[in-house]
């Protein structure tokens, strides 16, 4: 029988893991979209280290996406692991990496992102095509308008497109401000051959070390690779300020350093011993509750529509969940612009609460009794590991 359902012509502004989500689980259940990506190829840049999927959001939307045997390939059960450490370097937590109900298997990011993009058929994903701006045209359709004057004409549009959204201002005011906390991104490579004390310091998992309104966090990888993050309370400008010229990665690794005067030289050697790509990362978020007045035609998911602190782990879990649950709303619709407005309802709910538990983790890290407040949250969450 012919399918009568009103099928909208889908655009996807964004190719990372919720655009490509969303667009596999269409394809999946026979929903045509094209996703338009700005990167000039899947090799144009680092795409970054380590992500921990959940069981009922990351892992559930690949399951709905029928590549869970592809995760599970690629997935690593061992690195779950978690340390807490204070400026002195005493141990106050530890939680093993391959604990039996652990489950939120981590994932390098460029392993998911292949699994995603060779579930696509080619030419669903448009790479080097950068949208400037979109406009609303007469039939109430909207008009994707190019980097190049190119243009093209869809019915639904979904920002998928991060922090600094080009399709959000169709829909709310909104914009992220600066959470008060900077990070400072360096990594180590090869680090078990290379860094042993720092491979034996980090172990299989994430560490935290807190104190003094700062920390030094840091996560394996896979390839025994190690990314570190220098936290810090600072005003906005403070990298450019403060000279962090990655031009001089040793003069600036030892400015990072010195604005932890008294701590471990086996938590500084994070510092001390990474490589030479020093990347600063000022933390924005939208404000906990953002939401919008329904648009017919417009939607957001992800960091596009709630972008949040990384404290919780929550950013690609809410994006992946975030595009299969509007995938299966526009699949199973005979209103598509209804399952739309359905599909806000229930993100908007969920990302609040998520929102409101970052907003509440960064804020309490980096205080005088950071290191107490974060040790109770890491106590509780392993006492209720399903509430977490």
């Amino acid at each position: 029988m012919r399918d009568m359902k009103e099928r909208p012509r889908i655009a996807i502004v964004g190719g990372g893991p919720g655009g490509l989500t969303l667009a596999r689980i269409l394809h999946a259940r026979g929903v045509v979209s094209t996703v338009f990506e700005r990167e000039a190829s899947v090799l144009d840049r680092s795409q970054g280290g380590s992500l921990d999927l959940h069981a009922d959001t990351g892992q559930h939307a690949l399951r709905l996406a029928g590549l869970e045997d592809e995760f599970l390939s690629v997935a690593r059960y061992e690195d779950q692991g978690m340390r807490l450490f204070d400026r002195d370097g005493v141990t106050h937590y530890e939680e093993e990496g391959g604990a039996a109900d652990s489950d939120r298997p981590e994932v390098d990011r460029p392993a998911l992102r292949r699994i995603l993009l060779d579930s696509l058929p080619s030419g669903v994903v448009q790479w080097g095509r950068r949208v400037l701006t979109i406009e609303t045209r007469d039939d109430g359709a909207f008009e994707l308008i190019f980097e190049g004057g190119h243009t093209e004409g869809f019915d639904l549009v979904v920002g998928a497109d991060g922090a600094r959204s080009r399709v959000r201002p169709l829909v709310s005011r909104a914009v992220p401000a600066y959470t008060g906390v900077t990070f400072v991104s360096l990594s180590l490579d090869d680090v078990d051959e290379r860094h042993p004390d720092v491979s034996r310091l980090v172990g299989h998992g994430m560490l935290f070390a807190l104190g003094d309104n700062k920390g030094l966090l840091a996560h394996r990888d896979a390839n025994a690779h190690v990314g570190v993050y220098v936290a810090l309370r600072a005003p906005e400008d403070w990298a450019s300020s403060r000279s962090l010229d990655a031009g001089l990665p040793d003069e600036t690794k030892t400015k990072l350093a010195a604005n932890f005067p008294g701590w471990s030289p086996r938590l500084l050697a994070l510092i001390h011993e990474a490589g030479d790509r020093i990347v600063p990362l000022p933390l924005y978020a939208l404000p906990v509750g953002h939401r919008w007045e329904n648009r017919p035609g417009v939607t957001l998911l992800g960091d596009a529509a709630h972008v949040m602190s990384p404290f919780t782990g929550e950013g690609v879990n809410l994006a992946m969940i975030d595009a299969a649950d509007l995938a299966l709303a526009l699949a199973d619709a005979d209103d598509w612009r209804a399952a739309v407005r359905d599909y806000e309802s229930k993100m908007f709910a969920r990302a609040e609460i998520a929102a409101a538990g970052a907003a509440e983790g960064i804020e309490s890290a980096f205080l005088d009794d950071g290191l107490e407040r974060t040790l109770r949250q890491m106590q509780d969450r392993r006492a209720n590991p399903s509430a977490a």
